[in-house]
């Protein structure tokens, strides 16, 4: 699982990697600990540190410039929060808004995180049309707020503010 997010060295988030690995770089002196994971501890044989939850590179790292986020079905479940956007509970299914049958396509704007029901009922109709409508509209994350919402809801929550104030 990867669970420790990854900070280029001018703040800006890179991306996850697991707990292990985390740990690594900073015994190699390539990062900082910006953040622990409350009472884990790492310890070894000659080692015993708090556990990273964020961790900072010591050199800054070039990053070709990414535009948008990629669409996938998973991101908009962790998007969503696994929430349905017309009942509130537990999503499991990706609904498009507008039906792909009607022109709608694989979009951030145009499918929203759905339960079972919801998305059978809804069929292929639009929200006005099925007389369902959105709790909230669906948005395209950036890809810094794409990572940071594909933590978790408890690692996100523990985030500094400074962090993830971006994220919806």
């Amino acid at each position: 699982m990867r669970d420790t997010l990854v900070l280029n060295a001018s703040f800006e988030p890179l991306s996850t990697v697991t707990l292990n690995r985390a740990v690594v770089l900073v015994l190699q002196d390539k990062a900082i600990v910006e953040q622990t994971h409350p009472e884990l501890r790492m310890r070894g044989a000659a080692v015993d540190i708090p556990a990273p939850r964020v961790i900072r590179l010591c050199r800054y790292v070039r990053v070709p410039f990414r535009r948008q986020a990629p669409w996938s079905r998973r991101g908009v479940l962790v998007r969503d929060r696994h929430r349905c956007a017309y009942c509130g509970r537990r999503a499991t299914t990706v609904d498009h808004v507008v039906p792909r049958s009607r022109g709608g396509g694989d979009t951030w704007l145009n499918t929203v995180a759905s339960c079972a029901e919801d998305n059978h009922r809804k069929a292929d109709r639009t929200p006005e049309q099925a007389g369902m409508p959105l709790l909230r509209q669906p948005f395209e994350p950036t890809p810094a707020d794409a990572m940071l919402l594909s933590l978790g809801h408890e690692d996100y929550d523990a985030l500094p503010a400074w962090l993830s104030q971006g994220a919806a």
